[in-house]
């Protein structure tokens, strides 16, 4: 046996690839008011991801942290368990809705609540809004090039308009699909890249 068949397995791919744990994927819910739209785009995109069957992926809603305006109160317990939760996920995908022609301040306080759990990792954005979300994720990119988060390129942009019926029921158009492959596709990559940085 030769070394090139000792290194590979029967189905082509190396041994090290098959004994490889999964990544660690975090769908992070960037809205908390009430009547937001965000769990339903989460739901749709960790739907998709699932049947791929490449990663572990589980929604993170900020909601459920409760977060305080950072500062403005003691949050150690909060900020810790933020923190704990960041610390064991490989990469992220955000679900960012555009407020103003940026992203929600629920979201910025939760970006500012962390920072080594952030570091050599990799995002994909998914935005809505009506004009796809799209201020809001540029807005977004720069924030996570602080904190030395590396965002992929394609990125799904859902309208209002008609992805949303009567802008309250999620119904996204097939399109999305192979966009939201696509930044899947490129968030893990990155994120495996990246996790050999991080050891």
């Amino acid at each position: 046996m030769g070394f090139w068949d000792k290194f590979m397995g029967k189905n082509g791919t190396s041994k090290e690839e098959t004994t490889m744990t999964k990544l660690n994927i975090g769908i992070i819910l960037g809205s908390t008011r009430q009547g937001r739209l965000s769990p339903q785009v989460g739901e749709w995109v960790k739907k998709i991801a699932d049947q791929r069957g490449d990663a572990n992926y589980e929604i993170v809603d900020i909601a459920d942290y409760k977060l305080p305006l950072l500062g403005e109160a003691d949050a150690t317990e909060q900020a810790t368990a933020w923190n704990t939760k960041l610390a064991g996920l490989d990469g992220f995908v955000f679900i960012v809705q555009e407020y103003n022609h940026s992203i929600t301040g629920a979201l910025k306080n939760a970006l500012d609540y962390a920072r080594d759990a952030w570091n050599n990792k990799a995002a994909g954005i998914v935005s809505y809004g009506s004009v796809g979300g799209a201020r809001a994720a540029e807005h977004l990119r720069g924030i996570l090039g602080e904190l030395s988060v590396a965002d992929v390129r394609v990125h799904p942009a859902l309208s209002l308009f008609t992805d949303f019926e009567n802008g309250a029921v999620f119904k996204p158009a097939d399109l999305h699909l192979t966009n939201l492959n696509g930044m899947l596709d490129q968030v893990l990559a990155w994120s495996g890249a990246l996790k050999t940085l991080r050891q």
